[in-house]
């Protein structure tokens, strides 16, 4: 299940992390965020080392349907009447540069990675609201009205147009820009304390730390893990189907995304929250509706992606927590990595490098305060040590109950554990307890995956670790 970003644009491995070493700051995560905060950071003559567990790309990066677009569905409306004029303005203003920067930074760098600039709309059956969204988006600056007439394959009310979006290739774009800079991959941190970072291979001395990981893995302090959910959605990429003239995404839930690339279009919905797909279907669901509207199309790949959403959809850019005023953090951008990525790194790279920036008020974390949140753990985990030895010992009558090629839980000497039967009847069982802070993980049977419902950690049919917070395999037998 590789996008198409994955199987089209092979980034050079790099080495990991060997002994220790000391920069000036290091920053946590090869993403695009990650990646464009460390190369914002050096083009302003600062000495910066980036860490990754995996690859660089290796993640949401990968995953993403590319928009470079501050047409972030019905959100203005809602930021002026939430937020206020001024921090909706704001947002709309960081986005836009984000825009803008990309565009500098690819003409400037010559970068070849399909940047194609392209109209983005929000399409949906209420044209009264719609209007009043374009309204609300064209009061703060932005480049957004409404239209009635649009390309989709099946009726509605209209669309907010927002005019000079873009799209583009993320791995290639992220694959020039990762050239100059020192990224060691394969190199998990396991812990953080003040100024220093402990990895499997090696400690990182740093006066500056920027955690760009998608989810911060640090829940004390911080409390990112009380702040945020994470949602997954699921794409699929079909030849022969309709150029659509723009990038589209609807209004409301269950509605479906539409944006070409090449001779392919990129269909996308399906979206839930992380842990709760057990009845699975999504991607059949986005079969179903390529079957109606564009009868004619194939697939020839899918892939999902995953997302943190915050409680006021502004993401969290800025110092991770008041008592530790040199770790930093960029994390919650909703759907829109993309635009979300340049206006981490801009934001990030004028905090460390004491210059004010007019949009980050919005963006800051300390907006929310952590001291008012309740039903926090008091503990980050539970223990799952010893439980090896029981996993062993699925009761045959139990295990038969699990079709070969799914995943399900049982009731093992009165605790639930999580069981895989592969294609030849052998089990697999796992303690269904996610390592991060305890929650009970459920199956997802579209990727056959161990999903946390809580704070969106994935573990493989196997129980290896797939994505965080976790940063611990799960408990096998």
């Amino acid at each position: 299940m590789n996008s198409i970003w994955s199987e089209s644009c092979r980034i050079p491995e790099r080495e990991p992390l060997n002994g220790n070493t000391e920069a000036e700051i290091a920053v946590i995560g090869a993403g695009l965020a990650g990646i464009l905060t460390a190369y914002g950071l050096q083009k302003a003559r600062r000495q910066v080392v980036v860490l990754d567990a995996g690859r660089i790309g290796g993640g949401q990066t990968r995953n993403t349907t590319a928009k470079i677009t501050s047409q972030h569905g019905m959100i203005y409306r809602k930021l002026m009447g939430s937020l206020g004029r001024d921090s909706a303005k704001q947002y709309a203003m960081a986005n836009e540069a984000a825009i803008e920067e990309y565009r500098r930074l690819i003409e400037t760098e010559r970068i070849d990675c399909s940047f194609e600039e392209r109209n983005a709309y929000v399409y949906g059956d209420n044209s009264e609201q719609l209007q009043a969204e374009a309204e609300a988006a064209a009061a703060l600056g932005l480049p957004a009205s409404f239209v009635r007439e649009t390309a989709l394959p099946f009726p509605t009310a209209g669309a907010v147009c927002f005019a000079h979006q873009a799209q583009f290739h993320p791995l290639r774009f992220l694959a020039h820009i990762a050239r100059p800079l020192t990224v060691y991959e394969n190199t998990p941190v396991i812990n953080v304390e003040e100024d220093q970072i402990e990895t499997a291979g090696g400690r990182v001395h740093a006066e500056h730390i920027v955690f760009a990981c998608h989810y911060p893995f640090i829940n004390f302090p911080g409390l990112y893990f009380a702040r945020m959910h994470q949602e997954r959605s699921y794409v699929l990429a079909l030849e022969n189907a309709a150029q659509v003239d723009g990038m589209w995404i609807g209004a409301g839930e269950g509605a479906y995304s539409f944006r070409n690339y090449g001779d392919l279009l990129l269909l996308g919905g399906g979206g839930h929250r992380c842990g709760e797909n057990s009845a699975g279907g999504k991607y059949e669901l986005l079969r179903h509706a390529a079957k109606e509207w564009f009868p004619g199309s194939r697939e020839i790949a899918h892939w999902s992606a995953q997302d943190c959403m915050t409680a006021d959809s502004v993401p969290y850019i800025g110092r991770y927590a008041e008592s530790r005023p040199n770790w930093y953090v960029a994390t919650g951008f909703q759907k829109w990595g993309m635009t979300s990525s340049m206006v981490s790194a801009m934001l990030l790279r004028d905090m460390i490098c004491g210059v004010k920036n007019p949009c980050a008020d919005v963006f800051a974390p300390e907006r929310f305060d952590t001291k008012t949140l309740t039903g926090v753990a008091a503990e980050s985990g539970q223990a799952v040590k010893g439980l090896a030895k029981e996993l062993f010992q699925i009761p045959s009558e139990q295990a038969a109950e699990i079709p070969k090629g799914h995943g399900g839980i049982v009731f093992l000497h009165g605790r639930k554990v999580g069981v895989y039967k592969d294609e030849d009847g052998r089990l697999y069982p796992v303690d269904v307890r996610c390592p991060h802070m305890g929650c009970q993980l459920e199956w997802n049977p579209d990727e056959r995956s161990w999903d946390c419902p809580c704070h969106g950690s994935r573990f493989d049919r196997f129980g290896k670790l797939i994505s965080g917070p976790a940063q611990e395999e799960l408990v096998r037998g």
